[in-house]
């Protein structure tokens, strides 16, 4: 297979479509698939539009957008003209939004219907440029949201125009972007309440795609599944880039991923492939299997011996693959840890995971292991490519900050020299600001995030994202915050209450009966966790959180909110 001459993702996307020009690309599930050829066509009408409206190289284009097929074209299509992409996460507040196009000072952007109306205070944020990405129609100024519905149905005349010349800028323009030129500015969906833009190369992005065909073979016979924000850089480089390096074909939903659209989903499709965060696998698992397997006092019981549960596992892992279409050779989960119990079930049922380890800022995969090469609780090696080191390792532990060298860290971050200079080392390695240890095979094992720290009243470091596991493996409890008040341990737990007014049979089912209930529940749970944990990481005291926790776009707990 040609490899790439140049590590940028314009020579990227031209290498593919003249290898599997007539292999199927993009899809929504349910349609058929346009091919490489016909993707990289579109990728250059679209490159031509944003070319007649004044956009060239360095501009940058924001992409506001759930994840579909055009999504990618239009990305590309920002590429080949040297312009960079300025990608939003669908889940961010209008305000974040209004504060990235200016933060950025973006020319134009690519907006979809169903996220037009977060872009109504227009004149706020000074575009010159609006276009409809279902149809590549630009939008006059001061639309209203109703007429954002008639150009789906009318499509677009500009491009119509557009095809009926013949094209030959895009394989020109491609040779003149260069590999440590920009090609997108990412915005972190911040759990400490501040979104930094990273600054990710061409570079970067090639070489980090790259990355994944060191654990994984993936060819024009694979299906991948989408279902996760392409904003975000590990669905971007791992579920796109990756693929389209490889020329498999990528299916996307037409809607949010509930069960009731996924379910049928992966049956038409049956993907070889998917990415996913950790609450997808975790509440599949809590909902669908451990009930069943532990819905009964004996069932409970027979559960906790580990040679029954083990074949209890592999029966319903047997299951599960098939709930996945049966052809599933990877499932990468990212973004978060997964909980203890859950990657137990999996490892015991034969399902093809992985768990992969990286930040934004790396493009992102920094350490990753093939499914059925990986290990408990870890996230694999580093992959060829990127350097990572402990740094400054506790003496008797060997844990410490995870920093990392190589070729897919960023450059730094947008119009912020003081923050980039404190992301690095004076010797030039990115602390990612989480600690971890590696083992002698140099598999890496991530602890939690050095912010989150906790110094013990003995000087020992407690790890609060350690003992939140432990909260996890009692199936009342949907989310939990350990922190430090008043130099006391405290969990902020969240339970499950629909299941808990469910199994509660109180008689009259009184309010007060139910609040001793879920009092009882929170001090077993306390008990159960103090019994399995080190001295210095008992539990004091917990606290109820009665709504759920507020999250990031990527559905990351802002712990900040909560952690004073």
């Amino acid at each position: 297979m040609a490899p790439l001459e140049k590590l940028t993702l314009t020579a990227l996307i031209k290498r593919s479509a003249d290898l599997y020009a007539d292999h199927p690309a993009l899809a929504f599930v349910g349609d058929t698939p346009i091919t490489y050829g016909q993707m990289y066509q579109k990728i250059n009408e679209v490159s031509q539009l944003l070319r007649e409206q004044g956009v060239g190289s360095g501009d940058k284009i924001a992409i506001l957008s759930e994840s579909m097929p055009n999504w990618g074209i239009v990305y590309f299509a920002i590429l080949q003209l040297g312009a960079i992409a300025v990608p939003i996460l669908p889940d961010f507040h209008p305000n974040q939004i209004r504060h990235i196009i200016k933060h950025s000072d973006c020319k134009g952007i690519f907006v979809s219907e169903k996220l037009y109306d977060k872009l109504m205070e227009r004149e706020t944020i000074h575009l010159t440029l609006m276009v409809l990405i279902e149809t590549f129609a630009i939008i006059p100024e001061e639309s209203p949201v109703e007429f954002i519905s008639d150009l789906i149905k009318k499509g677009s005349r500009e491009l119509e125009k557009l095809k009926e010349a013949t094209l030959r800028m895009a394989g020109v323009e491609a040779h003149k972007v260069k590999e440590d030129d920009i090609a997108c500015i990412l915005y972190t969906s911040g759990t400490s309440g501040q979104s930094k833009g990273v600054l990710l190369t061409h570079k970067n992005l090639a070489a980090n795609a790259g990355f994944g065909t060191q654990i994984v073979d993936v060819s024009t016979k694979d299906r991948f599944l989408s279902i996760l924000p392409l904003s975000h850089t590990y669905e971007c480089t791992v579920g796109f880039l990756l693929p389209i390096l490889q020329g498999a074909c990528i299916y996307y939903l037409s809607k949010p991923p509930t069960a009731r659209v996924l379910i049928p989903a992966m049956a038409k499709v049956k993907p070889t492939y998917m990415l996913s965060i950790p609450l997808v696998i975790e509440k599949i698992f809590r909902t669908k299997i451990l009930p069943k397997l532990t819905n009964s006092a004996i069932k409970r019981k027979v559960y906790k011996i580990p040679w029954v549960r083990k074949k209890l596992h592999k029966i319903a892992g047997k299951k599960l693959k098939a709930l996945f279409g049966d052809a599933l050779r990877f499932y990468g989960v990212g973004g978060a840890p997964l909980a203890p119990d859950v990657e137990k079930f999996l490892r015991e049922g034969g399902f093809p995971y992985s768990i992969g380890y990286g930040t934004t800022e790396t493009a992102p995969l920094i350490a990753g292991a093939a499914p059925f090469n990986t290990k408990y609780r870890s996230t694999g090696p580093a992959f060829k490519g990127m350097d990572v080191k402990i740094d400054n390792p506790n003496p008797e532990t060997g844990e410490g900050e995870i920093i990392v060298k190589g070729i897919s860290v960023m450059i730094g971050y947008y119009l912020d020299k003081d923050l980039t200079a404190e992301a690095f080392t004076p010797d030039g390695w990115y602390k990612t600001g989480d600690l971890g240890v590696l083992d002698k095979d140099n598999y890496l094992y991530i602890r939690g995030r050095l912010k989150n720290m906790i110094i013990g009243a003995s000087g020992e470091n407690i790890y609060p994202e350690e003992i939140e596991t432990f909260f996890y493996e009692n199936d009342n409890v949907v989310e939990v915050i350990v922190h430090e008040l008043e130099n006391k341990l405290v969990a902020r737990v969240h339970l499950d209450y629909e299941k808990i007014e469910e199994e509660f049979t109180g008689g009259s089912h009184s309010e007060s009966k139910l609040k001793k209930r879920i009092d009882n529940i929170l001090s077993d749970i306390k008990n159960e966790v103090n019994d399995n944990v080190p001295g210095y990481c008992r539990i004091n005291k917990i606290i109820e959180q009665t709504e759920p926790f507020e999250k990031t776009p990527t559905k990351k707990v802002k712990r900040y909110l909560y952690v004073s």
